[in-house]
């Protein structure tokens, strides 16, 4: 209420109607301006409405339906029209609410004349019909089958289909937006705002899903209005007004028909709307330039199109001007689409070819940070050995003997080895490589490329042409010949091998004597989150409350430093969980395990004939060995004379000689107290010498005992 009106009200002690001014206020306010028009579509459901006042307000409801239709053409996505359920409720509600003031005028007054429910009604009647009803009525049936058959329906099942897979997709859609957040590719606000978008999409659809029938709910309205319209007019027409029953028909169903065209054109006017918006789903763009877009992408259709328009011009019969002008219009599109897209893919392709070339006359600098990185297995070679990686027969034999190899060491090991850097180095001899474990050099060999090495089993110098050499690997005597000497090789017994399995051998010798080194922390945490979740539970139990996962990193390397496999991880987790109630020691912690190990350790040291061949140890250097233990539990050590630990070494060297010479490659066993420190010696004479507590043999294990210390 304005101030004029308020003071007005305050003198003369009664409340006064509002201004002009004030509605004008209370208008500009869009929830009370949408408030006042839905209250008037249902005041109008009650209170009879004026001709002039219906000629308005069916006015307004053709433009609302045509400006609902262009809406929905010129949106890029359904969501920009996302408030089209609520406005299809209310266009039904309008054109329902008309449709009833219709029906009260024409019921009213339709013994007056054409004009008894408005000059909008009359006009439609009058065009369509022609003067004659029963052309009225089918135009109106057709419109009407039209609406509810074809468009409503297929509208309708397109809502309820987009409905249904929009819901069925949240979850899945839901989870790569979770991925791409915990992945670091978006940030917490965009995964947010994609969040809300698949909200507003899923309730948007479901909406329509529910909107749609709305359209078919109209229709069938519409229908039934009519014909009530009909039959109730020309019985009044005749029991009331006292004309006949000629004059009833054709008055009433004039106005009647009139007044179902007024309101079914909207109507479909909507339903399109309504199927074109429900079928965008898979736009992202106006509905013109889609269809422009994909139309003129295959010029070849349009071609074919019009060399049919003009075929259909010769047949006779046919009329042959228009099937010419549309086939040599359809010709000339896609003549003019052809090259249009043609020009598109030139400009596109000379695009490419600066940007790479660009990119190859300027690359980008390398970061620093990228010199600070360490690769863990890089291999070095001289600039003669570069064809064992780009051989002229297009294989890479190398990198496929280190894929191979990769699989292998994975079976074998337990986990996956890091990958292999092969780089030349013009620094190198040309036919010298160099193998390097976390960048320090671990092996270095000469190879010659298209020739192979000659080696005896025996260990003696081979009697063949060649240039003569020691075995990388193993430090044997070895020959490099020729390819044509290959197959003589063969024939004496020697073992040929080409330079490639050279490389190869050497490189999986030094990675299984320094793969403890090689299993990273984030390994460790692979393999544990891999684990069955069984097996997981056990985890939860032990880590972090008992011992962290570098202390289990450093019980596997321990494990590994002695070639033991770490593939039966759950295994190994239950020893460690086992051996956590009285030791957080490592090193005591692997003992325990390999205790549980035994079976594998076994099989891993069994010959082929079934057995396991053995050295033990008497008991005067059990007894050496223990009396020479200082310290308590963890911290123990071993004091041994010099005297002592020579004279020891020596008999170990020579009795597992003895057994090399017999055939057999045995372990040594010891008492479980003094193992590890029998093996810290043994490993810097003979690394490759197993060294097995009495508890870690198996029961069904089957021994031979070969020697004794």
């Amino acid at each position: 209420m304005s101030d004029v009106t308020a003071e007005k009200a305050r003198k003369g002690g009664g409340v006064s109607l509002p201004s002009l001014s004030d509605i004008g206020d209370i208008l500009r306010r869009g929830d009370i301006a949408l408030a006042f028009g839905v209250l008037t579509i249902l005041v109008v459901l009650i209170i009879p409405l004026p001709p002039i006042l219906l000629d308005f307000a069916l006015a307004i409801s053709i433009i609302f339906s045509v400006l609902i239709l262009m809406t929905s053409l010129f949106i890029q996505t359904p969501l920009e029209f996302s408030s089209f359920p609520t406005i299809l409720l209310i266009s039904t509600m309008l054109r329902l609410s008309l449709n009833l003031a219709s029906t009260r005028l024409i019921l009213a007054h339709g013994h007056e004349g054409g004009s008894a429910a408005g000059h909008v009604i009359e006009a439609f009647g009058n065009f369509v019909m022609g003067g004659n009803f029963v052309i009225g009525i089918i135009v109106f049936t057709i419109l009407v089958i039209v609406n509810f058959v074809v468009i409503t329906k297929g509208s309708g099942r397109i809502a309820e289909v987009a409905a249904r897979f929009n819901l069925d997709a949240m979850p899945g859609k839901q989870m790569a937006i979770d991925a791409d957040l915990s992945a670091g590719l978006i940030d917490e606000k965009t995964a947010r705002e994609r969040r809300k978008h698949l909200e507003d999409e899923s309730a948007f659809f479901g909406a329509m899903d529910g909107a749609s029938k709305f359209v078919r709910g109209d229709a069938i309205a519409g229908l039934l209005i009519v014909f009530i319209n009909v039959i109730g007019g020309i019985i009044i027409g005749i029991a009331q007004q006292g004309i006949s029953f000629a004059d009833a028909g054709r008055s009433y169903t004039l106005l009647t028909v009139g007044d179902g065209l007024v309101t079914q054109v909207p109507a479909l006017i909507v339903s399109t709307a309504a199927g074109l918006l429900v079928s965008k789903a898979g736009l992202s763009e106006s509905a013109d330039k889609a269809l422009l877009k994909q139309l003129s992408g295959y010029p070849s259709a349009l071609g074919m199109s019009g060399a049919v328009m003009a075929f259909m011009a010769l047949l006779p019969g046919v009329p042959m001007l228009p099937f010419l002008v549309l086939g040599g219009g359809a010709g000339a599109l896609a003549f003019m689409f052809d090259r249009r897209n043609r020009v598109k893919a030139d400009v596109a392709s000379r695009q490419v070819q600066a940007e790479t070339a660009a990119a190859t006359a300027a690359p980008a600098e390398e970061p620093i940070s990228t010199a600070l990185r360490i690769d863990d297995l890089k291999i070095e070679l001289g600039y003669a050995l570069l064809s064992l990686v780009n051989s002229p027969d297009g294989t890479d034999r190398l990198t496929e003997q280190i894929k191979a190899l990769r699989r292998s060491l994975a079976m074998e090991m337990g986990f996956l080895m890091p990958s292999v850097r092969i780089l030349d180095n013009v620094q190198l001899e040309s036919n010298a490589y160099v193998i390097k474990i976390k960048e320090v050099e671990a092996g270095t060999g000469r190879v010659w490329p298209g020739q192979h090495m000659v080696m005896d089993p025996a260990g003696g110098q081979v009697n063949l042409a060649g240039v003569h050499t020691t075995e990388p690997t193993f430090g044997l005597p070895a020959t490099w010949v020729d390819a044509a000497l290959k197959e003589e090789a063969a024939v004496r017994g020697y073992t040929v091998v080409d330079a490639a399995t050279v490389l190869a051998t050497h490189l999986t010798e030094l990675i299984k004597a320094n793969v403890s080194e090689l299993l990273s922390y984030s390994e460790v945490q692979k393999l544990i989150k891999e684990l069955p979740k069984e097996q997981g539970e056990l985890v939860k139990d032990i880590v972090p409350a008992q011992i962290a996962i570098t202390g289990i990193q450093r019980v596997l390397q321990n494990l590994l430093t002695e070639r033991i496999s770490i593939r039966d991880l759950g295994t190994i987790l239950e020893g460690i969980a086992d051996g956590l109630s009285y030791t957080r020691n490592p090193s005591t912690l692997a003992e325990h395990v390999r205790v549980r190990l035994a079976r594998q350790i076994c099989a891993q040291n069994t010959t082929p004939a079934g057995y396991m061949p053995i050295i033990s140890m008497t008991a005067k250097w059990e007894q050496a060995f223990a009396e020479s233990l200082v310290g308590q539990g963890d911290e123990r050590q071993l004091a041994m004379q010099p005297s002592k630990l020579t004279e020891f070494i020596t008999l170990v060297r020579d009795r597992f000689e003895d057994a090399a010479r017999q055939g057999e490659a045995p372990v040594l066993v010891t008492s479980p107290s003094i193992r590890p420190f029998v093996r810290s010696i043994t490993e810097r004479f003979r690394a490759q010498t197993t060294v097995l507590s009495q508890s870690e043999i198996h029961p069904r294990a089957r021994l031979k005992t070969v020697g004794a210390i």
